[in-house]
C-alpha cells in the first residue's frame, strides 16, 4: 500500500508539472501559429480547456495531499482531546464520504454525458472527463488517511460505506448501463433515499456548516451542501460533476492558473526585493514613504496571485522588518498595516476575482478591469495616507531618532534600471489585452513566459531546475481555488434552478423601494459573507442572488461587481474569521487577539472607502465613460 501511495504521489507531481507548463506554452504556440501561418493549432480550444480541467483536478488532489485546502480550521485550538478527536473524525468521515459520492457520480456522468463521437484526436471527451472521478476518489481516500488517532481509524470503513450509500442513485444509473438490471429492493431503497433527504437535507446542511467552523474544507462544504440539496429535491447527483466539468472547461478559466503561476514565479525570484529597493530609493526619505512602498508592492503581488494570503506569507516578513527598522512604525501598527494591505490588489487587472465575477455575471472582463482601477487606487491611497500620518506623528514625537545618519538608500537610476523588467510586466499585460492583440488566456500565457525569461535569463535569480519547486508551491493554491469554484458551481446551479434569485427579487421589490437602502443592506450582507466565505466561493454562490437585485434597482453591472468584490476584500479583515487575520497570525507569529486589535483602525478606514465606492458610482464607472 505504501508503494502505491509513493507511485501515485510521483505520478501526480510529474503530471502537474507537465500540465502547468503545457498550459502556458500552448497559447503561446497558438499565437505563433496564427501569426506565422495565419492558422491556429487544430482543436486548440478543446485541447486547452481539457488541459485546464486536468490541471485543476490534479492540483486539487495535490492540495488534499498537502492539506492546504482553504478551511477555517478552529479544531486545532480545542483543548478537550476527546472532543477534538471526535471533530477530526467527523471531518474525515464527511470529507471522504462526499468525495467518494461525487467520484461515483462522475463515473456515471462520464459514461452517459458524452456521445462516443465527441473526441479530441482519438480520445473521447468521456474518457477525458474521467479525471473528475479519479481526482475525487483519491481525495476521498486521502481524507481517510489524514488523521491517525484511534477514533478516526474506526471511522475509515464507515467513510467508504457512507460514500457508497450517498452514491445510490448513481450506482443504480450505472447498473442500468450493464446487462445486470438493478433489483427491486434497490429501487425501493432509492425511494427511501430521496424521502430521507427530502426531510433531512437542511439539517445535514447545518451540520456541515458547523463542521466547516472546525476545519471541514470549504470545497467539501460546497460540494456536500449541493449534494444534499439535490437529493432533497429528488434530483440526480450527476448534475454536480456536470457543473464541475462545465466550469473547468470554460473559455476564460485557464487564465486563473496562468496568472497564479506568474505570481509565484515573481515571488520565488527576487521581484519583491527589487520593487522594495525601487520604492525605497524614490520614497524612502519622505515621511511614510516606506508605508506607501509596502502597499504598492503588496498590491502588485496580490493582483497576480489572486490570493492575498500568499502576499502576506511571501512578503510579510521582509516588509515588516523594513517598516519597523525605519523607526517610523511600531510593530503593532506594522502587523495591522500589512495584514490590511494583503488584499489591496484584488481590484486591479488581471485580478482573478474580477475574472471569476465577470464569468459568473456574464459581463465584459475588460469593463470590469477598467471599473476596478479607480476604486483600487482609492484603497491604496487610503492605506498610504494612514501610513504617512503615522510616520509624521512618530517623527514629531521622536525627532532625534531620525537625525542620526540614515541607512544608505539605493540609487534611483540603478534601482529603476534593475526593476525595469518587473515594471514592464503589467504594462505589457494591459497593452496586449486592452489593445485586443491577445485574448485573456493568451495574455496569461505571455505573462508566464515573460516572467520566466526575466527571472531566468535577465536577472538570473532562478534556474531551470527551480521551475519544479515553483510549480510545487503554486499547484496547491491553483488546486485550492479551482476546486472551490468548481464545487460551488453545482450549488450555484441549484440556487438558480430553485428560483431563489427570483424569490429574493420579489421580496425586495415588495419591501425595499429605495436603491440606497438596498445598497446599505448589500454592504452588511456582503461584509458578513466575506467574513465567513472565501472570495471565490462567494462569487459562485452569492453573486447569482444579488445580480438580479442590482438590475431591479438600476445599478450598473460593473458598479455592482466592484461593490461586491470591495466588500469581500474587506471581509478578509473582518473578525472573528477573516482569512487574512489567521494568515497574519501565522506569518508574524502573533496571537490572533493582537492581530484583531492591530487591524481595527485599517478596517474602519477601508470600510469608509467601501461606502464611498458604493454610493458614488463615478469611482467604478468613470473609466468606462458612463
Amino acid at each position: 500500500m505504501k508503494h502505491i501511495k509513493i507511485i501515485i504521489r510521483s505520478v501526480e507531481t510529474r503530471l502537474s508539472e507537465i500540465l502547468v507548463i503545457g498550459l502556458a506554452l500552448i497559447p503561446v504556440l497558438q499565437m505563433a501559429a496564427r501569426t506565422i501561418f495565419s492558422t491556429g493549432i487544430p482543436a486548440y480550444d478543446s485541447i486547452l480547456r481539457h488541459l485546464t480541467l486536468w490541471t485543476a483536478l490534479i492540483a486539487g488532489m495535490i492540495c488534499t495531499r498537502e492539506e492546504q485546502h482553504i478551511s477555517l480550521g478552529f479544531s486545532s485550538g480545542l483543548k478537550n482531546r476527546k472532543f477534538k478527536a471526535a471533530i477530526d473524525a467527523a471531518v474525515m468521515l464527511s470529507g471522504s464520504a462526499i468525495s467518494i459520492a461525487i467520484a461515483v457520480a462522475a463515473v456515471s456522468f462520464s459514461i452517459i454525458g458524452f456521445d462516443s463521437e465527441q473526441k479530441i484526436g482519438f480520445v473521447t471527451l468521456g474518457a477525458l472527463s474521467g479525471i473528475i472521478a479519479v481526482s475525487f476518489a483519491i481525495t476521498g481516500f486521502r481524507f481517510l488517511s489524514r488523521t491517525q488517532n484511534e477514533t478516526s481509524r474506526k471511522f475509515k470503513l464507515a467513510g467508504i460505506i457512507l460514500g457508497l450509500l450517498l452514491s445510490l442513485p448513481s450506482i443504480i444509473n450505472l447498473l442500468y448501463l450493464t446487462p445486470f438490471m438493478p433489483p427491486m429492493w434497490m429501487e425501493s431503497m432509492l425511494e427511501g433515499y430521496y424521502i430521507f433527504f427530502e426531510a433531512a437535507d437542511l439539517f445535514l446542511v447545518l451540520g456541515f456548516i458547523v463542521l466547516t467552523v472546525f476545519g471541514l474544507p470549504i470545497f467539501i462544504l460546497l460540494g456536500g451542501v449541493a449534494y444534499f440539496l439535490f437529493a432533497g429535491t429528488w434530483s440526480v447527483p450527476e448534475v454536480i460533476p456536470n457543473e464541475i466539468y462545465n466550469l473547468l472547461t470554460g473559455s476564460a478559466i485557464p487564465a486563473i492558473p496562468l496568472f497564479t503561476f506568474t505570481g509565484f514565479i515573481l515571488s520565488e525570484g527576487k521581484s519583491g526585493e527589487r520593487l522594495v529597493n525601487l520604492f525605497k530609493a524614490f520614497l524612502g526619505k519622505m515621511p511614510g514613504g516606506l508605508a506607501i512602498m509596502a502597499v504598492i508592492v503588496c498590491a502588485f503581488f496580490t493582483t497576480f496571485t489572486g490570493a492575498s494570503g500568499v502576499t502576506i506569507l511571501a512578503l510579510g516578513g521582509l516588509l515588516s522588518f523594513i517598516l519597523v527598522k525605519s523607526g517610523e512604525y511600531t510593530e503593532d501598527f506594522t502587523k495591522g498595516y500589512l495584514t490590511s494591505a494583503g488584499s489591496i490588489g484584488l481590484l486591479f487587472p488581471p485580478s482573478l476575482p474580477i475574472i471569476m465575477y465577470s464569468i459568473q455575471a456574464k459581463i465584459s472582463i475588460k469593463e470590469m478591469f477598467l471599473g476596478g482601477i479607480v476604486p483600487g487606487l482609492v484603497f491604496v491611497t487610503a492605506l498610504s495616507a494612514m501610513g504617512v500620518f503615522h510616520a509624521v506623528r512618530n517623527r514629531k514625537k521622536n525627532p532625534h531618532h531620525f537625525n542620526d545618519d540614515p541607512e544608505k538608500m539605493p540609487g534611483k537610476l540603478s534601482s529603476l534600471r534593475k526593476t525595469m523588467g518587473d515594471l514592464l510586466l503589467p504594462v505589457i499585460i494591459l497593452l496586449l489585452y486592452f489593445g485586443g492583440i491577445t485574448t485573456l488566456v493568451e495574455t496569461g500565457a505571455v505573462a508566464v513566459v515573460y516572467s520566466l525569461i526575466i527571472e531566468m535569463f535577465i536577472y538570473r535569480d532562478l534556474r531551470l531546475k527551480d521551475l519544479a519547486k515553483i510549480i510545487k508551491k503554486a499547484v496547491p493554491v491553483i488546486g485550492g481555488v479551482l476546486m472551490i469554484i468548481a464545487t460551488a458551481k453545482g450549488l450555484s446551479y441549484f440556487i438558480v434552478d430553485a428560483e431563489v434569485p427570483m424569490m429574493l427579487t420579489a421580496f425586495f421589490s415588495n419591501h425595499v423601494s429605495s436603491p440606497l437602502v438596498f445598497l446599505l443592506l448589500l454592504n452588511i450582507v456582503l461584509l458578513i459573507t466575506g467574513c465567513l466565505m472565501d472570495i471565490f466561493s462567494a462569487i459562485m454562490v452569492v453573486a447569482p442572488l444579488i445580480i438580479p437585485l442590482g438590475e431591479m434597482y438600476g445599478i450598473h453591472p460593473v458598479q455592482l461587481g466592484i461593490i461586491f468584490l470591495a466588500n469581500l476584500q474587506l471581509g478578509y479583515l473582518t473578525p472573528p474569521v477573516g482569512l487574512n487575520l489567521f494568515l497574519a497570525s501565522y506569518a508574524f507569529e502573533t496571537p490572533l487577539g493582537k492581530i484583531y486589535r492591530s487591524v481595527i483602525p485599517f478596517f474602519i478606514a477601508m470600510f469608509l472607502m467601501v461606502l464611498l465606492i458604493t454610493y458614488v458610482p463615478w469611482f467604478s464607472l468613470s473609466l468606462l465613460g458612463k
